[in-house]
């Protein structure tokens, strides 16, 4: 069980490395980040807002894969009941995840008529690299 946690535990750390080392390397290069917005972070709500965009886009994702996944599992059971129940049990769930994210998101629409503030509906803007001209 300690072997097993610490497998878990060195990968996850060496995959959190690799996955910020271009956020590092990106960050030093004034020309991709424009030096007037780093550390300044002045609104709360547009953190909150991306915060719950990134949150219904992930949870949205994660359980369509799971519905795929589970899908492939039945394919590939072979006709082994154990296996069959196992995808039928994965696919429930992906399904209830998938309906509790939707949900959510009717939720958060609700709240936003109720009181005409805008949680999410403002959309999602993808950020761009723009070159400057040096």
């Amino acid at each position: 069980m300690i072997k097993k946690t610490k497998k878990i535990i060195a990968f996850i750390s060496l995959q959190s490395a690799f996955m910020a080392l271009p956020v590092a390397v990106l960050a030093n290069d004034n020309s991709i980040v424009p030096p007037d917005t780093l550390g300044k972070v002045t609104d709360i709500v547009a953190i909150i807002r991306a915060i719950v965009q990134f949150i219904l886009v992930v949870a949205f994702v994660l359980a369509f894969i799971m519905l795929l996944v589970g899908g492939i599992r039945w394919i590939t059971a072979g006709g082994d009941e154990k296996g069959v129940a196992g995808a039928r049990n994965m696919i429930t769930a992906a399904l209830i995840g998938l309906v509790i994210v939707l949900v959510a998101y009717a939720i958060i629409l609700l709240v936003e008529k109720f009181f005409g503030i805008s949680i999410i509906s403002g959309g999602i803007e993808i950020p761009t690299v723009s070159q400057t001209g040096t």
